[in-house]
């Protein structure tokens, strides 16, 4: 990643602390002034966000730092691990409150002042719904895991925000004041849906899952197109390892070819799937031609 991208993912990173605790305060306070349990659930998941906001930050800081004789490829992995735990975090959330609402289906009263409490619950909406979608665009685009699951946290937070006043639109119109706590516990069960889905995603990264079939058919096609004067390429494989990708594969050369022609052929197929997959990190092992190819299921001599 570019010193500049890495600045403005750091940056963003920042900014997420004051705006978590901002939107935690507007709906805590929605729930100050209707007592509602579905707007208390609401601001009890805003809490892990502040918690997440804060683990991103420092994780993004960390895995930004150069590669060192410990890390010789570098700290990017940083980032699923602050992944994961916020996905952890989300689960917790959705705990507290199913235990905040349990007690309340057998109390349920309905909400004070409850369309000033929606009013402040919606503008905290909207602000994370801004917030989310640039989290999750700079999270794409920068390839940054922490920043992409705190984007896609905060969506799911919007998502529920929405759920609950809906619901509670629902409860003043038939005056079902039990809807409350089910809603509550409704969206406790969404919560930990979305917190698994944060896990999921996080933990395929630390087990070096593949680039996306897109990217690894960008790399093929460069690869194909940038390989004259070789005889194939096999052993092709990818990894994602947070912002930093790493493609390695075998290229075949006639026995003859000299080691300054080789070099020139790896640097060729170097840049060129670096074009095709920016901050792509290539790794060409050399091989003369009639030597038994790597890769079981992979045809030699082909690139598949």
């Amino acid at each position: 990643m570019a010193a500049e991208d890495s600045n403005l993912v750091r940056r963003i990173a920042f900014w997420g602390i004051p705006l978590a605790f901002g939107v935690m305060g507007l709906k805590l306070l929605a729930w100050w002034v209707t007592g509602s349990v579905a707007l208390l659930s609401d601001g009890l998941e805003s809490t892990v966000n502040v918690i997440a906001a804060f683990i991103a930050y420092f994780v993004i800081r960390y895995a930004q730092k150069p590669a060192d004789d410990d890390h010789p490829y570098g700290h990017h992995k940083a980032e699923y691990l602050s992944a994961v735990l916020e996905g952890v975090l989300i689960v917790v959330a959705a705990l507290l409150i199913i235990r905040e609402a349990i007690p309340a289906l057998q109390n349920p009263t309905l909400p004070e002042a409850p369309f000033l409490g929606l009013a402040i619950n919606g503008l905290a909406a909207i602000i994370n719904a801004a917030w989310a979608t640039l989290l999750i665009r700079v999270g794409g685009s920068h390839r940054s895991p922490a920043l992409s699951a705190d984007g896609q946290h905060i969506m799911s937070d919007v998502v529920t925000s929405i759920g609950v006043i809906i619901g509670l639109l629902l409860v003043l119109a038939t005056g079902y004041a039990i809807l409350d706590p089910v809603l509550a516990i409704l969206v406790a069960l969404n919560i930990i849906w979305q917190g698994w889905k944060v896990i999921a995603q996080s933990v395929a990264g630390l087990m070096d899952i593949a680039v996306s079939p897109d990217e690894a058919e960008a790399i093929r096609q460069a690869i194909k197109e940038n390989s004259e004067g070789s005889l194939g390429v096999h052993y092709l494989r990818s990894r994602r390892a947070g912002a930093a990708t790493f493609v390695a594969f075998d290229l075949v050369v006639p026995s003859k070819m000299t080691v300054r022609d080789a070099h020139v052929i790896c640097d060729r197929l170097e840049m060129a799937v670096h074009k095709a997959v920016p901050g792509t990190r290539v790794t060409i092992h050399v091989e003369p031609e009639n030597e038994v190819a790597h890769g079981a299921g992979i045809e030699f001599g082909r690139l598949e």
